[in-house]
């Protein structure tokens, strides 16, 4: 396993022959609130991890024992001027997006609070694995402002129209079994097995095409929300760029083979 860091705050691990990248919140004195400066290393370590061809899967987790992330810093908003404020919007808005335009399937490994942008950059992954102890939600208009990492438009797909106001207007927040009935996280597992699983179900991931992940991918995210019609040819384009791929070839020649593929990645 390798590592490199990204700033002070964050941290990028390499697993499974550097086809698993761990990015990891590392400002465990501040429950990984996020400061302008952590927020940019975090859209430092996505724009490098989507470059990388050698990455097929991105999990999301924390070195905080008790959260996953509370969301941005306010005790630095705190001393903001309404120009610093704005100054630092495309800052913040840079984390969520890079963690979200990602290009591999991404899996956040949740536990403890995953508040506002916290919760923010769970939602802007696929999969959200959560442990027992994790306690979620988009609290923004308790102190006067609205969700600004995607919360708004992510937590509807996820759980729909209604029960995304609901969540959003009372600044409520949920607790894990809630929170998987409510479908606001996929896997809940016990208590402190949140990374373990999130890793394992990466693994699992990273052993199928990277081709394939990132057509995937391209197809799940571009046609959501379109009519059928629309969607199927979404899907249509992100077929034909694979059919014709070394993946394909080598996927089908090792299933005749009965071995394990060894995909060129192209």
């Amino acid at each position: 396993m390798s590592e490199e860091r990204f700033g002070k705050f964050v941290l990028v691990r390499r697993h499974e022959q550097g086809h698993v990248a761990e990015l990891v919140l590392d400002r465990p004195k501040a429950m990984n609130a996020v400061s302008t400066g952590m927020a940019r290393s975090v859209a430092e370590a996505c724009a490098a991890l989507g470059a990388d061809r050698e990455v097929r899967v991105v999990v999301l987790t924390s070195s905080h024992e008790r959260a996953f992330c509370v969301g941005a810093d306010l005790k630095e908003r705190n001393s903001f001027s309404d120009a610093d404020l704005v100054r630092q919007r495309p800052v913040a808005r840079g984390a969520y997006t890079g963690v979200l335009e990602l290009p591999v399937p991404t899996v956040a490994a949740v536990h403890g609070f995953a508040l506002g942008g916290g919760f923010e950059l769970a939602l802007s992954c696929d999969v959200i694995v959560a442990d027992g102890t994790a306690v979620l939600g988009l609290p923004e208009v308790s102190v006067g402002v609205i969700p600004g990492g995607g919360g708004t438009q992510l937590l509807p797909r996820r759980v729909g129209a209604a029960r995304a106001a609901e969540l959003i207007f009372t600044a409520r927040r949920v607790e894990a079994a809630e929170a998987r009935e409510l479908g606001l996280v996929d896997v809940l597992v016990d208590e402190g097995r949140d990374r373990e699983e999130a890793l394992a179900m990466a693994a699992r991931i990273a052993g199928n095409s990277p081709v394939g992940l990132r057509a995937a991918k391209r197809a799940l995210r571009l046609g959501h929300g379109l009519d059928l019609p629309a969607g199927l040819e979404v899907e249509d384009a992100a077929w034909r760029s694979v059919a014709f791929s070394g993946d394909r070839a080598e996927g089908v020649a090792a299933f005749n083979e009965k071995r394990r593929p060894n995909w060129p990645g192209e």
